[in-house]
């Protein structure tokens, strides 16, 4: 619940509009109640008040209004015989007296309807504003979590949360909340109404009440527990179904459609099974509480009648009291619902929570200062890091002056990666420290060093966007000048072109309507657009037909000019055209020099040349 109390607390600015639904609410079960109590009046014009009845009343004269109910019930009944009384005949009077009533338990019934469209009116930019918060919280949260976090946790899971559990939390706990906001004003109102027309009555609604709270909170708590498994086993759904779609081309290269599908049923059939159970349970709170108040009502029915009987209260006040009891029934049920819904709808809460309250290792540090335009070197200075338990770099020192190109080559998990993204603190070192021009980027901004930094990975990641939108992709301001300059210095310009709508052409997803060479040549030209001082590149490994390998290498050259770069080098061209040729093995440096240089000691590059491996 306290995951819950820190998503409710979105609503606080819309305290206004909260305020305003409590205050609907209010207006609507006092007019509901106004009109419920007219049938007292009603009934005994009919069947029971004598015209010295209301000859008494009359002769009493108006009373001075005030906010008690004895003095509403002592007014209402002059005028209501004034009515009667001065009309030509009894009958007369009587007639035109049950006109009045009709029309004032019309206009009554007219304003508990509106103010109770004007309370849902109100709540509805509550609910909607609570959801777009918590979507914009928990997204904003997502993007200043370390990527080690993405590492632990399935994608589809993290999709699962931000729709299926923000769905959740609107329909289960919002709905849930406002009606629990609602329901116990009118069942305070209408028991208080109870209460002054029969005390011994009511005594009894008192009795059986709790009894009907603690067996349906009891089912309440058992249901929030099932709910937290049925959100998990949907994030597993759609880890299944993301991987699936990603994946599509191997799962049919190796016939792997039964295989993929069974896992997939099996999860659904745990799902289903496990989903049936919850929506029975849920469903037993609208017959648990419905069952109460009929048992209730029973035990009214023949208290009451007992009273009527012996004179201890009016056949109109008793069918008037029943009347209200059978309006707490509703709020009951509704109050019951919202009970169960908002243990349902916690599970979700508590998901969202782990993302919301999950620790953002890598900030900015209290007095952290931007850096200055880069100007003389990087250095990893003995640095340690590890992924869980197993150090995957060991005591690196490396030292990357201002215009060189240093290439990182090693076998596979050797830590050439991670290596790099200790530079943009895409991870932060476990020992040592990385330095730039002097000092510790943990003493720099992280967005003021990554602003020195351009990246081009080895899978390039393009949006479902325009070619344009994605070459500018995290640069203000730019014009479509620029943009084409940078295209030309990545060989794409012309292929852009080539495009019935040239730069405004969609790519799809992933660059999904671009070839490899295409895509390659995107994320180039956007790292040359940004115009980085230092630049990461993780040489793609794709195979590129000999037309497109050559573009995207001169492209590859064209950015590297006059730019300090760490690449981790796939391409023996690269390689060869290096400052200095880094070798990475099981996390430590074992080799460094010049393409010719390594060549001559015949040691690990060597071997790796020879393999023509250098991944």
């Amino acid at each position: 619940m306290k995951n819950l109390a820190k998503i409710l607390r979105f609503a606080l600015p819309y305290k206004g509009y909260v305020v305003l639904n409590i205050a609907f609410n209010l207006l609507a079960v006092v007019f509901s109640l106004f009109s419920i109590t007219m049938l007292i009046p009603f009934l005994d014009l009919i069947f029971l008040k004598k015209e010295a009845e209301y000859n008494t009343f009359y002769a009493n004269g108006p009373q001075e209004l005030t906010f008690s109910i004895d003095s509403l019930i002592d007014n209402f009944n002059f005028y209501l015989s004034k009515t009667i009384v001065e009309s030509s005949s009894l009958d007369q009077g009587k007639f035109d007296a049950l006109i009045l009533l009709c029309i004032i338990i019309g206009l009554l019934f007219f304003f508990k309807n509106l103010f109770g469209y004007l309370a849902l009116f109100s709540m509805a930019k509550v609910r909607m504003g609570v959801l777009k918060e918590l979507r914009e919280n928990t997204f904003a949260k997502l993007l200043h979590l370390p990527l080690s976090y993405y590492s632990e946790e399935r994608k589809g899971d993290i999709i699962s949360r931000l729709s299926n559990d923000v769905i959740e939390i609107e329909w289960s706990v919002l709905l849930g909340i406002e009606m629990i906001f609602r329901e116990p004003v009118n069942i305070i109102l209408f028991l208080g109404t109870m209460v002054y027309m029969s005390p011994e009555l009511t005594v009894f609604v008192f009795i059986l009440l709790p009894v009907t709270g603690l067996v349906i909170g009891k089912v309440g708590n058992s249901l929030k527990k099932t709910s937290e498994e049925g959100q998990a086993m949907s994030g597993q759904i759609l880890s299944t179904l993301e991987e699936t779609l990603s994946g599509l081309r191997i799962i049919k290269a190796f016939n792997a459609e039964n295989k993929t599908y069974d896992k997939y049923h099996k999860q659904n059939v745990n799902f289903f099974n496990l989903m049936v159970k919850v929506y029975r349970r849920r469903d037993l709170a609208s017959p648990l509480s419905e069952f109460f108040g009929i048992i209730i009502l029973i035990v009214i029915l023949w208290f009451g009648g007992k009273l009527v009987l012996s004179d201890g209260i009016s056949a109109s006040v008793f069918i008037a009291f029943t009347l209200i009891f059978s309006q707490i029934i509703a709020p009951a049920k509704g109050l019951s619902k919202a009970w169960y819904n908002v243990q349902r709808g916690a599970a979700s809460a508590d998901r969202l929570g782990d993302i919301i309250n999950a620790p953002v290792k890598i900030k900015d540090k209290e007095n952290a200062v931007d850096t200055q335009p880069f100007s003389s070197e990087i250095s990893l200075k003995d640095v340690w890091f590890k992924y869980g338990e197993d150090y995957v770099l060991k005591g690196i020192n490396l030292t990357i002056k201002k215009g060189e190109t240093i290439a990182l080559v090693g076998s596979s998990g050797g830590g050439k990666s991670t290596l790099a993204d200790l530079i943009p603190r895409f991870h932060d070192v476990e020992k040592g420290d990385v330095v730039i021009d002097g000092k510790s980027i943990k003493e720099l901004t992280i967005r003021s060093i990554r602003n020195q930094l351009g990246v081009v990975t080895q899978q390039s990641i393009l949006f479902n966007d325009t070619i344009f939108n994605n070459i500018a992709f995290g640069v203000d301001n730019v014009s479509k000048e620029e943009v084409e300059q940078a295209a030309k210095v990545a060989n794409a310009h012309n292929f852009i072109s080539g495009f019935p709508n040239g730069y405004d052409t969609n790519i799809g997803d992933g660059g999904s309507k671009l070839s490899g060479g295409q895509k390659q040549r995107i994320s180039i030209a956007r790292a040359v657009l940004k115009n980085p001082p230092i630049l990461i590149l993780d040489e793609a490994t794709s195979a590129l037909d000999t037309e497109s390998e050559k573009l995207v290498q001169n492209a590859l050259n064209n950015l590297m000019k006059n730019r300090t770069s760490l690449v981790i080098a796939h391409r023996l061209s690269t390689i060869q055209n290096a400052s200095r040729i880094i070798v990475l093995e099981e996390g430590k440096i074992v080799e460094s020099g010049t393409h010719s240089e390594l060549l001559e000691r015949k040691g690990t590059y060597f071997k790796l040349s020879q393999l023509q491996s250098f991944d």
